[in-house]
């Protein structure tokens, strides 16, 4: 009886499976998952068949004894002398799906020598092997990979001019469009820290430099406030709608709605007050769009005076710019001026209520009339005129009378010129450069100079 027929005391009777072999349970060979005559583990060592005399192999090898613990000496390195690079014999499809990996440099060093070993016999793998080259050439550019800002206005200047809008924007209303989009995209990639940074507004009060501290979102809930002036006389929802002190006495000017918006939004304003600031500007184009030009002369109060639809959409352009000019000056980024067309619009606005505001000035003690003209000339009539130059980008002439709202500017009558850089003109109309310094060029009457630039500064407020 041998080995695979015995059985212990303690081992069942063999079963036939079921194509009548002999077998365990599971029918593998009597063994029943466990070594030859029913020992222990899989590394146990069986017992010998038949009595006595060696015993087996073991059927999984133990474990070798490592070399450090033999207790022999280890071998010299450089006995074994440089392992000879084994060559690559790879195919050709093979080589050329590597050309990827060998372009990015990823390859292995017996990968990379046998793939340009190849490209020196293979044309095809070759010209393909340089286009990859170049094109991970194209990944690495030194350039700044920031969008050129004046980007969005080239190609929506394109588009439009190739398809025109069904409801055009008018053309009074083109520079507000145009500013607060260039705002938009500013404000776009601002995080905490951005919305944050602190602004100081600057404006002209009494002939005084002014100013007040707050932050770029503060800046947006300022321009949201006043924007909002334009928004209610067009029958659209007033922002300050339910905000504390809104109603007020003196709250209805720009200075009085700012106040009582920071007063009751959270200090300081959040990210939170780009949304509805996007969304009003938005609603004013698409209504002044609809109404077209039948609403540009609607008149909208600004509290102690008013200005038509079309020149109230004009002045918050000049304020949109002006305060973005601010905020990109407190994170630090470049901002240029608004386009030579819409800028030249900017002026003209400026021009025409100088007049008007030289006579108010003058009522408020705060300017002498003319020496040769102590009165005010008639309505219509050629008056005292100052020549005023602006150069550069949205350039032009403009005679500016003198001594009365309702008199015509004449050149025969002219008594001073003043020369100014646009950018440098709306700096001043806003308030950030002092009459004083402004970069002008000046001949003539030095007091009417004087009185005109300083009418320009006080055109600025908060």
């Amino acid at each position: 009886m041998n080995g695979a027929d015995r059985f212990d005391a303690h081992d069942e009777p063999h079963e036939h499976g079921a194509q009548g072999r002999p077998g365990g349970r599971d029918g593998r060979d009597g063994r029943d998952g466990r070594g030859a005559g029913g020992g222990g583990g899989s590394g146990d060592v069986p017992r010998a068949a038949g009595g006595p005399g060696p015993a087996p192999a073991p059927r999984i090898p133990t474990p070798r004894t490592s070399v450090e613990d033999s207790g022999l000496p280890l071998p010299d390195l450089a006995d074994l002398g440089d392992p000879a690079p084994v060559p690559l014999d790879l195919s050709h499809d093979v080589l050329k799906s590597l050309l990827g990996a060998w372009a990015l440099a990823a390859c292995s060093a017996a990968e990379t020598a046998a793939v340009e070993h190849h490209l020196g016999g293979c044309g095809s793998c070759a010209d393909e092997a340089r286009r990859l080259r170049e094109a991970v050439g194209l990944l690495h550019q030194p350039e700044t990979l920031d969008l050129d800002p004046a980007l969005r206005t080239r190609v929506l200047e394109n588009c439009l001019s190739r398809r025109p809008p069904r409801i055009p924007v008018p053309e009074w209303a083109a520079p507000y469009d145009a500013e607060t989009a260039r705002l938009d995209a500013l404000l776009q990639d601002f995080g905490d820290a951005e919305w944050h940074a602190p602004v100081r507004l600057r404006w002209f009060e009494a002939d005084t430099p002014t100013s007040r501290r707050t932050t770029v979102a503060g800046v947006i809930a300022h321009l949201l406030s006043v924007d909002g002036i334009v928004a209610t006389a067009l029958g659209l929802e007033d922002p300050l709608t339910g905000v504390a002190g809104a109603a007020e006495r003196g709250a209805g000017g720009p200075a009085g709605r700012t106040e009582a918006y920071w007063r009751a939004s959270h200090f300081p304003p959040t990210r939170s007050v780009r949304g509805p600031w996007r969304e009003q500007s938005h609603s004013l184009v698409r209504t002044v769009s609809f109404t077209g030009g039948h609403a540009g002369g609607l008149e909208v109060s600004y509290g102690d005076f008013a200005l038509p639809l079309h020149d109230a959409m004009l002045d918050r352009a000049f304020e949109c710019w002006v305060h973005a000019e601010d905020i990109a000056e407190a994170v630090d980024y470049p901002y240029e001026p608004p386009a030579p067309r819409h800028l030249n619009r900017m002026i003209d606005l400026a021009v025409r209520v100088l007049p008007t505001v030289l006579a108010e000035r003058r009522r408020a003690g705060l300017s002498a009339p003319g020496r040769r003209t102590p009165h005010l000339v008639p309505a219509g009539a050629p008056g005292r005129s100052l020549r005023l130059e602006i150069e550069g980008s949205g350039g032009g002439e403009w005679l500016i009378p003198l001594d009365s709202p309702a008199a015509q500017g004449s050149a025969d009558l002219e008594v001073a010129h003043v020369a100014l850089d646009g950018a440098e003109f709306c700096r001043l109309a806003a308030g950030h450069v002092p009459p004083a310094e402004a970069a002008a060029g000046q001949v003539g009457d030095r007091e009417a100079i004087r009185d005109v630039l300083l009418a320009v500064a006080s055109l600025s407020r908060m």
